[in-house]
């Protein structure tokens, strides 16, 4: 929504300054702008393999849609890892055997559809469940082996965000070849009436317009937004790490997920009563 509206007001600005001292026709030149995004997209397909295409037209979408990295859901996540800790400790380990193996059947996860839908962040979960319930692994081998995951899941949400960056960076200089393009047409029309060659050369300038407007308007927002997207996914990995490796090191259900609370940032950070009072009423049903 914010794009859109951000997209309306470089418009206006651009647009409606302009209009007050030219004519906005003299803007309108139809094949420097199918030049300038034909360029473009064959920029942006000739530097990425398919499997990045594809990741990145599939992140576009998420532009457009609010954050699911919620309270709500943070909330949901530490009151879902609280009960299975909670289990450990008062049945042991192999009590959770079924509830890692079979996630989809687990009466624990069943309860958190907003996770249970999430298949990246329940098999984090239960691989590293698994290996707790193994018992193979200590906390510092554990938590390395997390950071390597974390790191390449964050290597490759934050792919999209640095491919759009990068056309961006080259769409100005495709505004340039673009307007040398209209300046040989220019010099080959130098017989031509002055009025006419103003309007030629006016519109050769449009390429250069074009270029540094659809840059830093257009798909610079675009890039900063994606990387802001992966930057917010890849925190609910780093509450899970640090939740369950506070249990690992023999600290209770509660105190665990006080770790992971604090590993939130404080827009999404629930108070500590107020995960405390949703633990309670959970506990409760």
């Amino acid at each position: 929504m914010f794009l859109i509206v951000g997209y309306v007001v470089i418009l206006a600005a651009a647009l409606g300054t302009y209009a007050v001292h030219g004519s906005l026709a003299a803007l309108w030149v139809p094949l420097e702008y199918v030049a300038i995004v034909g360029l473009t997209i064959g920029g942006f397909v000739a530097s990425n393999d398919i499997k990045i295409i594809k990741a990145t037209i599939g992140a576009l979408p998420s532009l457009f849609k609010g954050s699911k990295y919620t309270r709500t859901l943070y909330i949901d996540l530490l009151a879902m890892l609280f009960e299975i800790l909670a289990k450990v400790r008062k049945e042991g380990l192999m009590s959770i055997e079924n509830d890692v193996e079979n996630p989809k059947e687990s009466p624990i996860f069943s309860k958190y559809p907003a996770l249970a839908g999430d298949h990246h962040v329940i098999e984090f979960i239960t691989d590293y469940l698994r290996m707790m319930v193994g018992g193979n692994l200590n906390a510092i081998e554990i938590e390395s082996l997390m950071d390597i995951e974390i790191e390449t899941h964050h290597h490759e949400v934050e792919t999209p965000g640095h491919v759009v960056s990068k056309v961006g960076d080259a769409v100005p200089a495709f505004g340039i070849v673009v307007a040398v393009m209209g300046v040989v047409n220019v010099m080959g029309s130098v017989g031509e009436p002055p009025a006419v060659l103003g309007k030629m050369i006016g519109g050769a300038l449009v390429g250069t317009f074009l270029g540094i407007l659809i840059a830093y308007g257009f798909v610079s927002p675009v890039a900063s937004l994606l990387e802001q997207k992966a930057h917010e996914g890849s925190r609910i990995y780093q509450v899970i790490k640090v939740v369950l490796l506070a249990s690992m090191s023999g600290y209770a259900p509660q105190v665990a997920v006080e770790f992971g609370r604090k590993a939130l940032a404080t827009d999404v950070r629930p108070s500590f009563r107020e995960l405390e009072e949703e633990l309670k009423n959970r506990k409760g049903k």
